[in-house]
Formats: C-alpha cells, structure tokens, sequence
C-alpha cells in the first residue's frame, strides 16, 4: 500500500506545514534563481573573462544537470516580454551578472515522513543539489556574496534564524548555516568559483572531481558543449529518471484518490513504465522571434521509439477547420493529429503492457478506459474508430469539469451507437439547423452534425452559434494553430505565470495586477523518442522563477 504520507492534504493543513516543494523541477533551478534575485551589484568589477567548461566541475554519476553560461542573457527575455512589463513596475537591470556561469547538479534525493494527526501524515522530497557559480569576479567579491547574500538567501526559503560558521577549508573559505530546525546549507569559495548546496557530500563530490580523483559529467559523452545560442540547457540521466519515476508514482497516486488501493496501484505502474520506457532527457532554451522556446529531447528503447514513429504518425494536410467553432482567444486547446487514431491508441497501450509485469499489465489495461472518463466516453475503441483524424480539445481555465471535445466523424453508425453515458435522445432532441444538418443534443451533452461534439453544454451552444455566422469573426485559434505538422499541438494562456514572475523578482505593480502569458506546445514521435518544442512568453525558466512566488 501506498503510505499515508502522500495523502491529499486540505488547504489548511498545507498552509501551515508550508513549502513543501511539490515542484522538482523548482528544486532544480532553485539554486540558479537565488543569483538573479540577489546578486545584482555584486559582481560589477571582473577579473576573468575566460569562459568555464562547467562540465568539467560536475561529478560523473550526476542524476540532473543544469547550465548556462550566461545568467544575464538566461534572464533578460523574461523582463523583455510582453506580460512581464503589463505586470512589473520596473525592470531589473542584469547587467551586473553578464557573463557569470552557472552550473546546478542533483545528485540524490531524500524522502521523509512529518505527522500532522493520527491519521494523516506528510511527504517531503528533499533534492540534493550543488550549485556552482563561476562569477569571473575577485575572490573578495565571492566571499562576501556568499557569506551576506547567500545567507539572507537560505533564511528566506527556510523562514527561520539561522547560524552562521566559517573556516578555511578545501583550500577556500567555508561557510555552513544552521536553521533551527537542524536543516544546514554549505558554500564554498574558492577563487572566483562559488559551490553552493543543502547537502555536504555533493559538495565533496564536485571537489573530488577538481583534484581529478573522479570523473566529471564530460566523460560521460551525455552531456555536449553548450550552443552559444543557448540560454541554457539540461540533462537527466537515467538514474536520475528512475529516482523521479518513484517520486512521480507517489506523488501522482495521493493526488489522484484516497482509495489506498487505487493508491497502490499508481504507485505500482507508473514508475516502472516511466523507468522502462525513457532511458535520457535532454533540455535546450533558446530565444526566437516569437518568444523563449524550449526543446525536449526524450530519448526512449528503439522498440518503442520505432513502433510510436509509425502508429503516432501525423495525418497529411490535416484539416483544422474546426478550431474555426473556438472562441477566438482560447484559454487551452489542444489538436491531436494521428493518422489512425484508434491504431494508435492500441499501441499505446501494448507498449506500456509489455513493459510491466503481467499482473500490473491486466491492471493497466483494466484502468486504461479511465482516461476518457471524463468526456463521458465509455468505448474509447468505438469513439476513436469513428472520429478523426483529428481529434480537438478545450478545457477551461476555471474548471477541469469545463470541457469541451470536438472531432470530425468518419463512421456515423458508431457515433450512434451508445458509447457515450446517455446515448442521443432520439425522440426528444433539441435541435437546430446549420448548413442544412440537424444537430441533436441528448444526456451526454452531445451534437452531431459532421462533427462530434462533447463536453459542456453551453461550450457546445456556443460553438452552434459561431457555426452560425462564421464569415463575421476571425478565426485567430485557427491563426494560431499555425502549421500542424506533429502529433499534438497545444495552444493556449496563462494569467498567473507573469503576475507570479514579477513578484518573485520583488516588481509587481499590485496585487491584482496580471498579464495573460501565450503559449505553443509542438510533440512529435521520431525514431529516437518524443520531441516536444514549447515557445512562450516566458518560457520554462520564467515559470520556475514564478514557482518562488507560487509556493512560497
């Protein structure tokens, strides 16, 4: 069974337990923010300029890696934005961390258990990381960031008096603060470089590779030099998927029910899929004319990667018309383009089964209807044989119950068929005509005319009248969509990512004051594993920086 510590918590209890960091990959550029919100003016006199191989300075079996070689230009897209300057009172100047390199690596993490009562107890994920910052500054300068910044740094994050003690150690200066709970967070300077973590022996770990008693991340061959054009980069090795899998399975099972059973049984599937299926994951952030784009490059078994390239294949010259029945500023949508929906939904599923063991197999394959739940589809086989190719979805901002699912029918007979909860009400359908069609509407929330509609009944009305009149609107989500030439396209806003930036870097103008951020979500399947390309306002270092406000 799955332990009650990763039970769902109210918003009471989880108030008063506080930063319990839900967010890994928060944890990951934690590190790297803490230069951008404090160190500013520190660094204004160089006394290097040579660049760093970062790689070099990281220990081999490093389960996550994280890079840039150019704080200033990692940051500055994210104040340059649109939604940041709607929001912000005034922008940062990044000037002072022009140049400065940093480097962040997880090595392990740790999980423990606090009681809240007698039935009810929570989970903390504790990452281990060293972060390590190549200033190009003098080492006096070094010194004094991490002994005044740094400290007022770890205070802030863990909200308590702390102890500071120096020494001369590892042929630097030392510093270990002391919260008064027993948590500690350790820096080390020496000469221009600043190591810095919440875990000793990660910092050892780096020095051993400075003495060149171990191996750095470099030898592996995983981790290639940074693109100058980069504004940074990452890696997970697959140790580091195998220990996220876990964190993943647990966290995913408590917020998915309170049956322990069912508990047990996501906790029991999704890690060993996830281990079995993607061996690496590599991360790039660029800037482009349209906003920060990230890429993902999730590299998978060839037995997957080859069966999902030929059964997740895109359509040809998908058609999109039907984006045309979407409100013209849609807060998310999603388009999946398959050649072959339902073949490619089967594969899904024998993939994923072949990779657990038979008893967790039948189990998936028991639950996997499930997913279509909640768009009252009961036949997932029946409904992806009878629509498509494309299959498009919206889901309100507001509400995870506002939904909307939109496709093209390709076999009206099944269509007719009851595989949806509450099949048409033939004898008494609300009815009206477009284009010489007639729609009907029954239990389900359900129209068809050439296209399936399902979902919420007043986002289907209100498709019904923009197929009405629909010379005398723009169609932008359509503009939007743009070129469909993946699997899955996803497009949609964000009010809160901005709002949250601007606070985190101490610039909101008010508390009400917020700016929808846009954003574009590509993924293909290739012959290696999943592509997926995100460009955005803000782009994902933007969104962690935003965590600092969020979950604080």
């Amino acid at each position: 069974m799955v332990a009650q510590n990763f039970q769902r918590k109210d918003a009471e209890t989880q108030r008063r337990k506080g930063k319990i960091k839900g967010n890994i990959i928060h944890w990951f550029f934690f590190a790297s923010l803490l230069l951008c919100v404090f160190a500013l003016n520190l660094f204004s006199l160089s006394c290097s300029t040579k660049p760093t191989d970062m790689r070099a300075l990281v220990p081999a079996d490093s389960l996550v890696y994280l890079e840039t070689n150019d704080l200033a230009a990692a940051l500055q897209p994210i104040v340059d934005s649109k939604p940041f300057n709607e929001v912000a009172k005034s922008k940062p100047d990044f000037s002072a961390l022009k140049g400065v390199q940093l480097a962040v690596a997880v090595t392990g993490f740790e999980t423990s258990e606090e009681q809240v009562n007698e039935e009810q107890s929570i989970g903390r994920i504790q990452p281990h990381f060293v972060a390590i910052a190549d200033t190009h500054a003098w080492n006096f300068q070094a010194v004094s960031f991490a002994e005044k910044k740094l400290g007022s740094f770890v205070e802030k994050i863990y909200d308590q008096s702390l102890t500071l003690e120096k020494s001369d150690k590892n042929g630097g200066k030392y510093f270990t603060w002391t919260a008064d709970d027993g948590r500690k967070a350790y820096a080390l300077v020496i000469d221009s470089v600043i190591y810095f973590g919440n875990d000793e022996t990660s910092i050892e770990k780096c020095l051993a590779v400075r003495r060149n008693e171990a191996d750095s991340i470099t030898e592996t061959g995983k981790v290639q030099p940074t693109d100058p054009k980069t504004l940074a980069s990452g890696y997970v090795s697959t140790d580091g998927i195998a220990q996220i899998a876990n964190i993943i399975g647990l966290k995913f099972a408590s917020e998915t029910s309170e049956d322990s059973e069912v508990q047990s049984a996501i906790a029991g599937i999704l890690p060993q899929l996830l281990r079995n299926s993607i061996t690496e994951i590599s991360w790039t952030a660029t800037k482009t004319d349209q906003g920060i784009e990230d890429k993902y490059l999730i590299s998978m078994p060839d037995d997957i990667s080859n069966v999902l390239n030929e059964t997740m294949a895109p359509a040809e010259a998908p058609d999109i018309s039907v984006a045309d029945l979407l409100p013209s500023d849609p807060p998310n949508v999603t388009l999946y383009n398959f050649r072959d929906p339902q073949i490619a939904w089967r594969s899904v599923l024998l993939l994923l089964q072949k990779r657990l063991d038979p008893t967790l197999g039948e189990l998936l394959v028991a639950y996997s209807s499930s997913v279509f739940e909640p768009y009252g589809i009961r036949d997932p086989e029946a409904f992806l044989h009878s629509v498509g190719p494309t299959i498009l979805t919206m889901k309100s901002a507001d509400s995870d119950e506002n939904f909307l699912v939109i496709a093209p029918i390709k076999d009206r007979p099944i269509v007719d068929r009851p595989m949806v909860e509450g099949s048409l009400d033939a004898d008494t359908p609300h009815f009206s005509k477009v284009s010489g069609n007639t729609e009907y509407v029954g239990n389900s929330y359900m129209y068809v005319v050439r296209n399936l509609y399902l979902g919420d009944i007043e986002a289907i009305r209100d498709c019904n009248r923009r197929a009405i009149d629909l010379s005398q609107r723009e169609p932008r989500a359509k503009q939007r969509l743009g070129d469909i030439a993946g699997s899955i396209t996803t497009i949609g806003t964000d009010r809160t990512i901005a709002s949250n930036v601007a606070s985190a870097l101490d610039q909101k103008k008010a508390d009400t004051a917020s700016s929808p951020e846009w954003f574009r979500t590509e993924t293909r399947f290739t012959k290696t594993g999943i592509e997926r390309r995100t460009v955005s306002d803000l782009g994902l270092i933007g969104s962690i920086i935003a965590q600092l406000a969020a979950e604080n």
